[in-house]
């Protein structure tokens, strides 16, 4: 079985198409640019890699241009559509409606378009990606996998804002969390590399880069995590502030003459570590001038670290314990630093690392736990793709 995997953004398109026998990429791509002067597509398959500049007025045309590409004589990786068996989209929000990927109808698509309203800005970009390969793919079997469906199992009083109980009821007020896709993946893979039986497995998921986010995961579900009610809160991160106290909000907008709007817009674009570093969102050039002797710099990864740190902390504490942390996504996967700072003084809880292995990981899983650590420390790359196409694949085969 072959699946393509969708991720379609504002103004762009990303794909891989996967074979299920291998669970390898066979294909992979995007478009950028939708609906904008300029669009092109990047495409790689069997070794080779082009990018093809042409006008791509809507996401319809983007699904065409990529079909196009895969069945491409020259740098495909197919020799018809028919090969194709499924398609999974990523969405990322199902208000809370599902916890795990669902076949596309009707019904479904109902539940995308009630929920557009939490996810503004990708949302509509999700549903005209599915519109768009049901209109050039009639008949094959579309899977919708939900960024937050994942966190759906959190209980009530992880998931409850303790504000008035009627803005749950009619607004659905409550935390959501995001990159479930990632955290469900990693934590996954850690049982299955640990050889622990996913039922009786307490392991903390550091998702960390320029968005990041924390997940407390006991036997196998989502218990709490570090977004809330939009990508916003959590731990600080490129350009996010993360968690705050809201009055903040209204004491600046008096003393700057500024609306709400435009300071979520500060609070989710010129906050995180840029906005306290001055320099940068990139934990790279924090490093680079932190070693310069910029104190702000410093502070910034200071605070990140402190942050991460608190919540590792706080969740071991609420699913009684841990057996693993995993550390994964551009930041949590490639920074050593970070990592260590994380875990630092965290003995009293039996986590040790092993300086050299965090410092010189290998490629793929990557064991860095300690002599003597009670915790199992891991680096695990994530793979959302993946998680999307397996379960694409399953669901699109039971429909059969």
């Amino acid at each position: 079985m072959k699946v393509l995997v969708i991720n379609a953004g504002s103004s762009s398109l990303k794909y891989q198409l996967i074979d299920m026998q291998t669970e390898k990429a066979i294909a992979k791509g995007g478009c950028e640019r939708i609906g904008l002067e300029g669009s092109f597509l990047k495409h790689k398959a069997n070794g080779k890699e082009v990018t093809i500049t042409s006008p791509m007025p809507d996401h319809k045309a983007a699904i065409e241009l990529t079909l196009a590409a895969l069945v491409n004589e020259e740098y495909g990786a197919i020799k018809s559509m028919s090969e194709i068996d499924a398609v999974g989209h990523r969405i990322v929000h199902s208000g809370g409606v599902y916890d795990r990927s669902v076949l596309i109808n009707e019904e479904v698509m109902n539940v995308c378009a009630e929920n557009i309203e939490f996810a503004p800005l990708h949302q509509p970009a999700n549903i005209m990606g599915v519109n768009a390969c049901k209109a050039v793919m009639p008949g094959v079997p579309m899977v919708a996998t939900f960024d937050n469906a994942f966190h759906a199992t959190m209980p009530e009083k992880a998931y409850m804002f303790a504000l008035p109980y009627e803005y749950y009821e009619n607004y659905k007020i409550r935390r959501y969390g995001f990159h479930g896709t990632s955290h469900r993946f990693v934590s996954g893979e850690a049982a299955k590399y640990l050889g622990a039986d996913v039922n009786n497995f307490k392991v903390i998921t550091c998702h960390l880069g320029n968005g990041s986010s924390i997940a407390a995961i006991k036997n196998g579900k989502c218990f709490d995590t570090s977004m809330s009610f939009t990508p916003l809160g959590g731990v600080p991160m490129g350009t996010r502030s993360g968690d705050m106290d809201p009055a903040i909000l209204e004491y600046l907008a008096a003393k700057l003459n500024l609306g709400i709007s435009e300071l979520i817009t500060i609070c989710n674009k010129k906050s995180g570590v840029m906005g306290v570093s001055g320099v940068s969102s990139d934990f790279r050039d924090l490093a680079n001038a932190a070693n310069e002797g910029n104190h702000r710099a410093q502070l910034a990864l200071d605070m990140f670290i402190y942050s991460c740190k608190k919540y590792v902390g706080s969740y071991a504490a609420a699913i009684g314990g841990v057996d693993c942390i995993v550390f994964t996504a551009g930041i949590g996967e490639h920074d050593a630093s970070v990592r260590a700072g994380v875990v630092s003084e965290l003995e009293y809880m039996g986590v040790v690392i092993d300086e050299q292995k965090n410092a010189n990981p290998t490629d793929g899983i990557c064991d860095i736990t300690g002599e003597g650590s009670k915790v199992k420390v891991l680096i695990i790359p994530t793979n959302e793709e993946l998680v999307i196409a397996r379960d694409t694949a399953e669901l699109a085969a039971n429909a059969k």
